[in-house]
């Protein structure tokens, strides 16, 4: 099958649009520089807290509808014996949005922080928040390479490119444009990438469902055609597993710098909360089409297509049943604006993350850690390298490695674990100290680690009640991501306590007490070279046209 030279043409004109964005953004960046001198960190990093409310909304619900999000539902939808039922970003990352504004956006916002880092170092100190970067960093690297990765094999599959050639021009793309603009490229792509996948999507859906081959989905969502019901079905001794999951998606969505990002970079707390409401619901309806979409696959006889048979299931490619429909059930032209509606929730995805990284590593751990005295310059230009080492790194993964998502499903699970519980209390329970901090970090890796991994294949050397092998694989119905975010929690809470207790009864002796909690506050930091500068811009007026784009 030769290479689909119109689609390949038509991806590289919308390729070199969202980079001719990023570069005119980039001037906007410039702007803000020029009007908030000294601040070029800040500005890159949160936008100099301007982020209007509309570009706001835009960038929020970009950088959740990704390539995950998008082939993610249509797969879980297609797959038998899970549907609908089990497709919890829908509700999970609406969820995530709305407890986000209601709860963390007040605190995070109102002390004028720049990375989700900083309240970590300034209460914890910096050595315990560099241990806490790692499970985020991780989170957005092998975000990107999964959704990379799954931009690759679909455009082999409707392109009929190489993945690795998708994977290094997009890649590529994101890179340049976000260390040309900072957060004003991100999020004003965002804008134009959020337009775009929602106009593409739902003009594919009325093709695949009119295609000749596909029959009533209304008919197939709770009766068997040709597999089992798309709606799918939650089992009796499934429903611990299924609570387990949605809180798994709703609350460890959270505790990440590219969400945090956006609350920051929000002109007022007012704003950010309205940005997060309204990106929720968002999230919610832009899940439709590719619900749809996995319906459409259920209910396609593919004896009646191009594709043939075996189905997409029996040849193990339900990964990529969103492409194969765009490709088999849909014009030529259909096909090719599906295409770019999922390479565009790649981009803004993607972008997104590459920035979380980059500024969590040039602020919390080369300014704070490695280098308290480096200049604006010096931390701008250490962000753009990191954003190319970051970006390297994730499109080289998407390449060399089968096991990305894997690898992310059990990053974001460490993020719910560790980082998740660390947030609430340094947040909400102002009585925590480091050695709970470093407790509770300790205790939720463990536990996570020792439950295994069924997707990469890892045994669990922890079997909580309910393990079962099944296909060469553990499963267990045991809701043991939350136990073991409840027990990082609760770790946190007495180790705080007992710490907190034994030095100031004098029951440990002093020089025990490495951290000295006793001596001084970790509130603030403690000395003038771990300062961690809030907001150089505060006394700014804002400007008259915040809330346009």
């Amino acid at each position: 099958m030769a290479v689909n030279i119109p689609g390949l043409v038509a991806i590289i004109i919308f390729y070199l649009l969202i980079l001719a964005t990023g570069i005119w953004a980039s001037q906007k960046s410039k702007q803000e520089e020029k009007r908030c001198s000294g601040t070029k960190s800040e500005v890159a990093m949160v936008g100099g807290r301007n982020i209007g409310i509309l570009v706001g909304i835009f960038t929020t619900t970009a950088t959740w509808i990704g390539g995950g999000f998008i082939n993610g539902i249509a797969e879980i939808t297609y797959l038998p014996h899970q549907g609908l039922s089990w497709s919890h970003a829908a509700l999970g990352y609406g969820f995530s949005l709305l407890f986000g504004g209601l709860f963390f956006v007040k605190p995070m916002r109102t002390k004028q922080y720049v990375t989700m880092m900083d309240p970590f170092q300034m209460k914890y100190g910096k050595v315990m928040g560099a241990f806490l970067f790692i499970p985020a960093v991780m989170g957005d690297i092998f975000w990107s390479a999964a959704i990379l990765a799954s931009l690759g094999a679909t455009m082999s599959v409707i392109l009929n490119i190489e993945k690795y050639l998708s994977i290094i021009l997009s890649a590529s793309v994101v890179i340049i444009y976000t260390l040309l603009g900072g957060l004003y490229s991100v999020a004003y792509t965002d804008v134009m990438q959020m337009v775009f996948i929602v106009i593409s999507l739902w003009l594919c859906v009325p093709f695949a469902i009119m295609n000749p081959a596909v029959a009533d989905i209304k008919y197939t969502m709770v009766n068997e055609f040709y597999q089992s019901p798309w709606i799918g079905k939650i089992e009796m001794n499934q429903i611990f597993r299924w609570i387990d999951d949605l809180l798994l998606m709703t609350m460890g969505d959270i505790p990440w710098q590219v969400y945090f990002q956006r609350v920051l970079a929000a002109s007022s707390i007012s704003q950010a909360r309205k940005t997060s409401y309204i990106a929720a619901i968002f999230c919610f309806t832009l899940s439709f089409p590719s619900i749809i979409i996995g319906a459409v696959a259920v209910s396609t006889d593919w004896n009646q297509t191009s594709y043939g048979l075996p189905t997409p299931y029996e040849r193990q490619e339900s990964s990529m049943i969103l492409a194969i429909v765009l490709q088999y059930l849909c014009p030529v032209y259909i096909a090719v604006l599906g295409i770019g509606a999922i390479s565009a929730a790649v981009m803004s995805s993607a972008d997104s993350s590459l920035l979380s990284a980059s500024s969590m590593f040039a602020r919390n751990i080369y300014k704070i850690v490695i280098r308290k005295k480096a200049a604006e310059k010096e931390v701008i230009w250490i962000m753009r390298t990191s954003v190319v080492i970051f970006g390297a790194l994730a499109a080289t993964l998407a390449v060399l490695t089968n096991s990305i998502y894997g690898l992310w499903l059990l990053s974001a699970e460490l993020v719910y674990a560790i980082l998740f519980p660390q947030l609430v209390c340094v947040l909400f329970i102002p009585s925590t100290n480091i050695y709970g901090s470093a407790a509770g970090f300790l205790i939720g890796l463990t536990l996570r680690l020792l439950a295994g991994e069924s997707f990469l294949h890892i045994p669990p050397v922890i079997q909580y009640p309910g393990t079962s092998f099944v296909n060469g694989t553990y499963q267990q119905l045991f809701p043991f991501k939350t136990f073991t975010m409840l027990l990082s929690l609760l770790s946190i809470l007495i180790f705080s306590y007992i710490s907190s207790f034994a030095f100031k009864r004098k029951l440990l002796p002093e020089k025990f007490d490495v951290f000295k909690i006793t001596e001084k506050t970790r509130d603030l930091p403690s000395a003038p070279d771990e300062q961690i500068t809030l907001n150089d811009c505060r006394n700014r007026k804002p400007e008259p046209d915040k809330n346009k784009v």
